[in-house]
């Protein structure tokens, strides 16, 4: 894994839900893109934070909220993320250490890709996948 870059990990095929867009517009692209979670990003393109479809469930559904009314940026969390060119390291320890499963990668501000667990399990050695899943999933 020496000399491997967040870019390498990264899937490139990412999109942005807009900051001002509702939390039902949110789920329909999760759904017709397959994915658990969106970056959100404002009209200028910049990474604002990330939802996850647990967010649009417990933080708007399950309080009674209306996700056609609650905006992806009312809901906007986890404004971590990883530059294109750091260090696959660095990158597992920014996960690790937010006990995240999701990275964004930025470049010149923008975002460029999204980092996930399934990236790291087709990309990892077994044993440093290992390693990853118990300090993000170990209790404490």
């Amino acid at each position: 894994m020496s000399g491997e870059t967040a870019r390498d990990l990264m899937n490139a095929g990412v999109r942005c839900v807009e900051a001002h867009e509702t939390l039902d517009r949110a789920a329909q692209m999760m759904r017709d893109m397959n994915v658990g979670a969106l970056p959100i990003c404002g009209s200028d393109d910049r990474l604002k934070g990330i939802i996850t479809d647990r967010d649009i469930v417990v933080r708007c559904v399950a309080h009674g909220l209306d996700p056609s009314t609650v905006t992806a940026g009312d809901l906007a969390t986890g404004l971590v993320w990883v530059s294109a060119d750091a260090s696959v390291e660095e990158a597992l320890a920014k996960m690790e250490q937010n006990r995240i499963r999701r990275l964004p990668v930025i470049e010149d501000g923008r975002i460029v890709g999204m980092i996930t667990e399934a990236d790291l399990a087709r990309k990892l050695p077994d044993d440093k996948l290992a390693e990853f899943v118990h300090r993000v999933y170990a209790s404490g």
